[in-house]
Order: C-alpha cells, then sequence, then structure tokens
C-alpha cells in the first residue's frame, strides 16, 4: 500500500471504524534510519495502528522496531509479500519467502528488543515454490523463533514477469490453502488478505480464520470501514454518515493546511467515499480538478458534497 496508507488516509479510515487494526504503507528500515524525514510520524487518532516495515537486516529491523514500540506503534508487521522490484532489490519483501531462517533470525532480533506484538505478513508461495509443503515450511521456521500471527496473502507472488499490480490480481487465489493452514496450525493466529471485497466475505473468512485484512478495497470504496465494527465486531454504536465523515474531516484538513499542506494531499484519499452511489462522479470529478490548487482550502470539500447532492435532488 504505498503511497496509499498515510497519516492522512489513516485519519480517514479511523473516524469510520473505531476497531479496525490500520496498518501503514511499508516503511524500509533505510528510510527510518537513515532518510531525512520522520517516516515514524502519526496521529494519536490512529490507534490501534501497525507499522509496516520492509528489511532483512535483523540488527536493522530491531533498531526500528524499537523506535516504533518507543513511539507508541501497536505492533510491528514484517512485509515478506510485496514482489516489486524495488523491494527485491533491496531483498526484502516476497522474495524472503525462500530465506525462512533470516525471516526468523529477523524476527527474533524485533521480538528480543519490544514487547508488542511481531507479525508477518506473507504470500503461499513463490514463482515455482508454491506447495503446501513450501508453505508450512516457511511457519514451521519463522513461527519457531516466536512469531504467533501470520497473515496470509491467499495469492503467491510471481517474482519475474508479473508487475506488482499484476501480482495483485494473476495468480489465482487459493483461500482453502489458507484455511488449512489454520487447521494444520490451531494455536497461530492466521488472518488472510487477497480479493476481499464485502464484510460478508469476511464474516464467511471469519468463521475458519482469526482475522481479515483488506487493502484495495478498504482504500478504494473507505466507506466500507463504516460498518466494520457493526458487523464484525458487534458494536451498537450507530453507523457514521458520509456527511458526518466529511464534517469530521474538515478541522483535520485546516490544521493540515495552517501547517503549509496542501488539500490535495488528504483529498485524494476521500475521493471514493460515495463509491456506487449517485453523485460519486461530481463528488470526484470536483475534488479531482480544483484539491491540487493553489489556495484550495475546505470550501472545495464543501462544495463537491454540495454537487453530490444537487445531482441526487435534481
Amino acid at each position: 500500500m504505498l503511497d496509499w496508507t498515510d497519516r492522512h488516509y489513516r485519519y480517514f479510515a479511523r473516524l469510520m471504524s473505531a476497531n479496525a487494526l490500520l496498518y501503514t504503507e511499508m516503511v524500509t528500515t533505510g528510510a527510518i534510519l537513515h532518510g531525512r524525514g520522520d517516516y515514524l510520524a502519526y496521529n494519536q487518532e490512529e490507534h490501534p495502528l501497525a507499522l509496516q516495515l520492509g528489511g532483512s537486516n535483523p540488527v536493522d529491523l530491531a533498531r526500528c522496531a524499537k523506535l516504533a514500540a518507543e513511539r507508541g506503534y501497536d505492533e510491528v508487521n514484517l512485509n515478506v509479500g510485496c514482489p516489486s522490484d524495488r523491494v527485491q532489490n533491496g531483498r526484502f519483501g516476497a522474495c524472503l519467502m525462500a530465506e525462512p531462517e533470516l525471516v526468523a533470525e529477523c524476527v527474533d532480533a524485533m521480538k528480543q528488543v519490544v514487547d508488542i506484538p511481531v507479525t508477518v505478513k506473507t504470500r503461499i508461495g513463490i514463482d515455482e515454490q508454491d506447495s503446501y509443503a513450501f508453505l508450512t515450511q516457511f511457519i514451521d521456521v519463522v513461527s519457531a523463533k516466536g512469531c504467533t500471527d501470520f497473515t496470509i496473502h491467499a495469492r503467491k507472488a510471481w517474482l519475474q514477469g508479473l508487475s506488482p499490480k499484476e501480482n495483485r490480481e494473476i495468480p489465482p487465489l487459493d483461500y482453502e490453502r489458507v484455511y488449512q493452514l489454520k487447521r494444520d496450525y490451531p494455536a497461530l493466529n492466521i488472518g488472510i488478505n487477497g480479493g476481499i471485497t464485502t464484510l460478508e466475505q469476511a464474516q464467511l473468512h471469519l468463521a475458519q480464520l482469526d482475522g481479515v485484512m483488506m487493502g484495495r478495497e478498504a482504500y478504494q470504496n473507505p466507506y466500507i470501514l463504516a460498518q466494520v465494527d457493526q458487523i464484525l465486531c458487534g458494536s451498537q454504536k450507530a453507523v457514521i454518515s458520509r456527511e458526518d465523515v466529511i464534517e469530521a474531516m474538515l478541522p483535520y484538513i485546516e490544521a493540515h493546511l495552517l501547517s503549509g499542506g496542501r488539500l490535495n494531499h488528504i483529498t485524494r484519499h476521500m475521493i471514493g467515499l460515495f463509491q456506487g452511489l449517485p453523485g460519486a462522479r461530481a463528488w470526484r470529478r470536483y475534488l479531482s480538478e480544483n484539491a491540487h490548487k493553489n489556495g484550495s482550502g475546505i470550501e472545495v470539500v464543501k462544495q463537491a458534497f454540495q454537487n453530490i447532492q444537487a445531482e441526487v435532488t435534481e
């Protein structure tokens, strides 16, 4: 979710669900330790929040995990699932599935210095190494070092020949393999990711697994998060309306603008708020055409919403 689930998106998402565990975009150890910016910055309202790390050096990962714990993150997640060339060249992401001993060493190094959970997100296989035995060997080696929480993207990754986008769509989904993993490792917390687009689907997965991760759907159709607490967590709290989400975002947007930020840094994450509803196109178009302009403020967001209301009442 590079460039997608930044702190602005996560603040927006948290308005709709108090219980969903939010993940940062993947941040490399090099960026945290040597970058010029503060790559661990977040808003306190985002909790519960997991830092998703990319790296393969146990010492560097341990340093970053310790910094994350000191900053108040609720979890550190090691990404062993991203298949992009840039990630492979840095020797992290999905290519690490071929090095379970190294992943285990990384997990162990992080667990030695933090009390918060250290978890792993991975695939069901890579390239021609996609047998169930390959997956279980990976789980065996990594769990032996104390990792008890795995999120499994139910597709294998082709490290050569497919783009990251194609790797999210072309390799077939195999949910049953993840279910079998849970049956064979009942003491582990096993979550699932990949191709999940409704909360009803999430309920079916949760009947057999411990967690469900949504990526693209939660970004492109963010209002799906508004019923997570009620449908999946048993909350009796009323579902927040889209209009109330917008109203709640306005003070946050104003604060961002006062600090020198631009409106489109935030509104780009709000484009899909009305996905599938009458007026959604008017909302998207107005924000896209106006939020990037110099001096744009909250009046752009208000006008975009008024355009929806006008289109719906015509």
